[in-house]
């Protein structure tokens, strides 16, 4: 990489400024670690562990049970499941195969998982038993031929399973009988026919991952075996994570850091993947005392709970090393109170903000350890390459303008799934001869190659005919020292199309009144132009949030045209 066309690499430090990526599929880069550490522990869950020679057995075990369900090399497995056990062996038995798993969500409903099969093509799916009745009420165009379900005891010490059994278990409505139905801690214990070694290889998709879906349904994004293992050594350079360290899996496998880095990255390294079902900052404060991992990421409504949680505050958290913080803007005082109590108690980490997005795996750009810019999304990973075009053209904008970001470089997707058009308008060749990932995200950049994120495109505001950008606005309010959470949302105004409503947590709610509405409003006067102001301001509780912990707007979007 040329120094002065991408200036922050004086800023790698220890991180090489290029990585050697090995030319294997996911599973052969696994097999790899198995040979290399076969005794060591490849995951954790609830408990029970295994060690990377049991996980490729599985692996391998997994993969003829699929052939003898009919999966083949090119075919689509549909995984619903939460972060456990069945659903790691499976994506990378499927792989095996050289099939493609579709991860989703597994509190999808029905007509979201008739469009994910119909979407994927996918005869076969894996899913837990507590949520076979939505399943089977899919309707997709293609029947499903296959429903491989899993329970969570399957993986759980003999007690803990007992507990299960009689606590959560006792809920689960039983499965009547189907035909498609087949119990996997049966099949994997079945003798199957040997299956021969795939023909796939690095370029060849490895997985389809969904998008947030902003408008319509969610877009399938394909991704290849390189596209994992590049973002994954990445990750692993960017954040020190090695052979015989440890991750805490706390994002869910259908997301793609979740998948991309917390399991598969952890994996191809040697290390250990602490796998959680259940996201929610309780769980990850007890894991954090119990296994003392050395990497955490996750989103800023997380670490804000970790930086109030008393139980931390007695914990020795001298073991993390790398901690990292994104999908939606970083408050500062949240990252200082994180980091403050990591201190207080034995650490030396800093909260790195990053930036990703699924058509990329997940994150391509973070903070260096050693540098902080105030509000900077940091700058690109080794072989990623980013730059800021005027939206919807190939023209290069200079430093300190805002453009739309464009990134470039081995962890980008190969496409959107059967869609021809939206591939062609995101991913683009430029003069330069290189394909460049147009975001849709809206950027600055400084003369050190720092990137600062400014907005979304697509979340905007129309008011009295003048655009509004929330982000700018729920910033601002951030700022103001007696707001916990703000959300800035476009309302139906007849006189201006939209107004800007704010909804509020403050930190204190015996200060909700009409005059603290009103010293908010004045302090968004203070810094922003009047029609970026909001209008009105609507004191909660708490904010919903999304499936992954951010703030969902899109509910409180819905509830006001309601």
């Amino acid at each position: 990489m040329n120094g002065l066309r991408y200036p922050w690499l004086r800023f790698y430090g220890r991180v090489p400024a290029t990585l050697d990526y090995p030319q294997l599929t996911l599973y052969e880069a696994v097999a790899a670690s198995a040979r290399r550490v076969p005794d060591a522990v490849a995951w954790d869950f609830l408990g029970t562990t295994s060690t990377y020679r049991r996980l490729i057995d599985d692996i391998d075990r997994c993969a003829a049970m699929l052939a003898a369900l009919g999966l083949g090399r090119g075919e689509r497995l549909l995984i619903s499941m939460p972060t456990s056990p069945q659903g790691v062996i499976a994506f990378y038995a499927a792989n095996r195969l050289g099939a493609v798993p579709a991860l989703i969500h597994p509190l999808s409903t029905a007509p979201e998982i008739a469009h994910y099969l119909d979407a994927t093509g996918a005869r076969v799916a894996l899913a837990l038993d507590a949520f076979y009745g939505t399943l089977a009420a899919a309707a997709p165009k293609r029947p499903l031929q296959k429903i491989l379900l899993a329970r969570i005891p399957d993986y759980l010490p003999p007690l803990k399973a007992l507990g299960f059994r009689l606590t959560k278990g006792r809920k689960i409505p039983r499965v009547p009988e189907d035909p498609r139905v087949v119990w996997w801690s049966e099949a994997m214990t079945q003798s199957h026919s040997s299956i021969p070694a795939s023909e796939s290889g690095p370029s060849d998709p490895a997985a389809i991952l969904f998008s947030g879906g902003t408008t319509g349904w969610p877009k399938g994004i394909v991704l290849s075996n390189r596209n994992f293992i590049a973002e994954g050594m990445q990750a692993a350079a960017w954040g020190g994570l090695a052979q015989g360290d440890s991750i805490l899996a706390i994002l869910p496998i259908f997301h793609g850091f979740g998948l991309g880095v917390c399991v598969n990255a952890a994996l191809m390294a040697g290390g250990k993947s602490i796998l959680v079902p259940v996201f929610d900052p309780a769980t990850t404060a007890r894991l954090l005392r119990a296994k003392r991992p050395n990497v955490l990421v996750g989103v800023p409504t997380l670490f804000h709970a970790l930086a109030s949680d008393p139980t931390l505050a007695r914990t020795d958290l001298s073991c993390l090393r790398a901690c990292f913080c994104g999908a939606d803007t970083l408050p500062r005082p949240v990252k200082e109170r994180f980091e403050r109590l990591v201190a207080e108690r034995g650490g030396r980490v800093r909260l790195l903000e990053g930036y990703g997005l699924t058509e990329a795996v997940t994150a391509i750009m973070a903070m260096p350890e050693q540098e902080y810019r105030e509000g900077s999304i940091g700058i690109p990973f080794p072989d990623m390459a980013a730059k800021l075009c005027q939206p919807g053209s190939e023209l290069e904008v200079a430093a300190g303008e805002e453009g739309e970001l464009c990134v470039s470089g081995p962890a980008v997707m190969l496409g959107y799934l059967d869609d021809p058009e939206a591939t062609a308008q995101a991913l683009r060749a430029h003069a330069d001869g290189r394909t460049w990932l147009h975001t849709g995200d809206l950027a600055r950049r400084d003369a050190d190659g720092f990137f600062y994120f400014v907005l979304r495109l697509k979340r905007m505001i129309k008011s009295s005919g003048f655009n509004v950008y929330p982000t700018q606005v729920e910033s601002v309010l951030h700022g103001h020292p007696a707001v916990e959470e703000a959300c800035v949302i476009g309302v139906p105004d007849p006189a201006q199309v939209e107004r800007v409503k704010a909804i509020v947590v403050l930190r204190d709610r015996s200060q909700e009144s009409e005059a603290m509405k009103e010293v908010l409003i004045s302090h968004c006067r203070g810094e922003l132009i009047k029609w970026s102001c909001p209008r009105e301001i609507e004191f909660r509780r708490e904010l919903p949030k999304t499936r992954v912990g951010k703030i969902d707007y899109r509910a409180l979007s819905g509830e006001e045209s309601a």
